[in-house]
């Protein structure tokens, strides 16, 4: 799980002695110990989150939207014709 070799750190964590009992019975069980159970634990439920902020999933539809849309880009409107004058206005006065 951990290499040996790595810089470790001490995590603690102050918990009700409830919801200890329950992640000692986890752990047992699992045939871990109680903190490699917790790092386990945290560490593959943190993988989950960082994932599930990296990926998108669309609908087929909104697929399909989104690739017509970078396929057949709508014509700029004003807004966005004025956004890209102020750039281009400000990064050349940069240069």
């Amino acid at each position: 799980m951990i290499n040996s070799n790595e810089n470790t750190v001490r995590v603690t964590a102050r918990i009700p002695t409830s919801i200890q009992e329950i992640l000692q019975q986890a752990a047992e069980l699992s045939g871990a110990s109680l903190n490699q159970f917790i790092v386990q634990a945290a560490l593959k439920e943190a993988k989950k989150l960082i994932e599930d902020e990296r990926v998108i999933v669309l609908s087929e539809r909104d697929a399909d939207k989104v690739f017509s849309l970078i396929e057949n880009p709508p014509e700029p409107n004003e807004r966005l014709k004025a956004a890209i004058k102020k750039h281009k206005e400000f990064f050349s006065e940069s240069n």
